[in-house]
């Protein structure tokens, strides 16, 4: 058990100060650190989880004497490159409000936006019937920050389109709402769209949502792997051509680089995490943090692992534990897949090295707590994987599958290791495993060159540039579009 350093004062003093500070930096990550779910899931009796304020934190008064030096001196910021959109009015349209990726980029875009003096506004497609707690919390976290939410039907909707200087559409399902809202008025609005896609499913490429895509100002989509795929898919399966099409890589916030480089709140956050999981300091814990479903890979990461702890046996090798943590489980909806994985680690009687974690507003803790991320989705991967980066700034080698956006990310043999998908990658993972358990020095090796990695070229900066570079160019197509359509 992770032990703790006494602090010469009261208790209970003591105690408080721990979890005010705690709760006071986890709510401190931006919104790019939430994992794509929400931590209300029902509690299961075998599951270790962790609070945003509980007892056990140590080194106390040193951390708050760090967290009270973080202010940033203005003279040290640099100007935004986005500052051209000042007074701009943008419209962000969303199929939905949740904390999954695409709602939760399009939301730290609106914030980027408003920080320059943009007039935001933001219309969600598909809301429940009742407000729910996440949406009631994220629609609030806008308008604080001074994002404009307004209904995305009726006349408003209609007016908020027309009079914008650019509409973004996220996620290709956003693409119903031009048809039904606007109606008639399409032909005025696409000239000024900018469409992000995030999605890498089939099930995707409907003529129903992406038909106005050639006629848009433009589309930018999170990698390049992704990219080709959407212009073969679109002209093989829809007879469609994309319009122009930008890559767009994405970048850490400042507030999680911020905690990654903070070696005192890394310290306290692991302490915390692994007490709460009951693991030694010691252990070494790969861990998948993922909304659980088959896509994610959990089960193959399960397999790869328990063949992992085999070959350790079987080599009689000498070292820490091996542990996995699956971060993203909800034994509320009570998943056929996610019994199939509990039922798994019963079978082959690894409950003392399997951890299920329910799922949870942000993933600092554990990216400070754990030695390596697993990065396991399946089929063509993850379009960008924006955990991947995350992990990578806390200074932790990936292994993941060569798919998708994951191979523009970890370079293979230097930041991490990669696999093939699905079964062939079974073993491959585990040797994999076995290898990062087995060299420390290689481990933490490519730790650091990730972090270099992510410090040249994935932090918001080099992400608000990147849009910037988009949205000058929309921007300028849209003046030409509509000046041609009024002559």
């Amino acid at each position: 058990m992770a032990k703790h350093t006494a602090v010469g004062w009261g208790h209970h003093h003591y105690h408080h100060l721990q979890n005010r500070w705690l709760l006071a930096l986890l709510l401190m990550l931006s919104v790019s650190t939430v994992i794509a779910f929400f931590m209300r899931s029902a509690f299961d009796s075998c599951d270790r989880t962790v609070s945003a304020a509980v007892d056990g934190i140590g080194s106390a008064r040193h951390v708050i004497q760090v967290a009270e030096k973080r202010t940033t001196p203005v003279a040290a910021v640099k100007p935004s490159p986005l500052s051209f959109m000042k007074s701009k009015v943008v419209l962000l349209v969303s199929h939905e409000l949740s904390l999954s990726g695409g709602p939760l980029l399009l939301m730290e875009l609106a914030f980027l936006l408003r920080s320059v003096g943009a007039e935001v506004y933001w219309m969600t497609i598909m809301k429940p019937s009742e407000t729910d707690e996440v949406t009631y919390s994220l629609e609030h976290k806008m308008l604080d920050r001074g994002v404009q939410v307004v209904s995305a039907k009726g006349k408003e909707a209609l007016d908020t389109a027309l009079r914008a200087d650019l509409v973004v559409l996220n996620t290709a399902v956003a693409g119903k709402w031009l048809d039904v809202v606007l109606k008639g008025d399409v032909h005025r609005v696409l000239p000024k769209v900018l469409w992000w896609i995030h999605e890498m499913r089939g099930h995707y490429f409907k003529l129903d949502y992406v038909k106005h895509l050639p006629f848009v100002a433009g589309a930018m989509i999170d990698s390049h792997v992704t990219t080709e795929y959407w212009k073969n898919r679109t002209q093989e399966r829809l007879k469609i051509k994309m319009p122009d099409t930008y890559v767009v890589h994405l970048g850490n916030s400042k507030e999680l680089m911020q905690v990654a480089e903070d070696t005192v709140a890394k310290r306290v956050l692991r302490e915390h995490v692994r007490e709460s999981l009951g693991v030694l300091n010691e252990d070494l814990l790969f861990a998948i943090i993922n909304s659980v479903s088959r896509g994610k890979g959990q089960d193959l990461f399960l397999r790869s692992f328990y063949e992992a702890l085999q070959l350790i046996k079987e080599k009689k090798m000498q070292i820490p534990l091996l542990h996995a943590v699956i971060v993203g489980s909800d034994m509320s909806a009570q998943t056929k897949f996610e019994m199939e994985l509990r039922d798994y680690v019963v079978q082959k009687k690894i409950q003392d090295r399997v951890h299920f974690v329910n799922k949870t507003l942000t993933v600092a803790p554990y990216l400070a707590a754990i030695d390596v991320l697993v990065q396991n989705s399946q089929a063509r991967g993850e379009c960008f994987g924006r955990i991947t980066i995350e992990a990578m700034a806390f200074q932790l080698p990936v292994l993941g599958t060569a798919a998708g956006g994951t191979t523009e990310i970890v370079v293979n043999g230097t930041t991490g290791l990669l696999h093939p998908v699905g079964k062939p990658g079974v073993t491959p993972l585990a040797k994999n495993i076995v290898k990062l358990a087995t060299h420390v020095e290689r481990r933490l090796t490519m730790g650091k060159r990730g972090y270099e990695r992510v410090k040249e070229r994935f932090l918001e900066q080099h992400m608000a540039e990147r849009i910037a570079g988009v949205l000058k160019e929309v921007l300028r197509k849209s003046k030409n579009k509509s000046s041609r359509l009024i002559s």
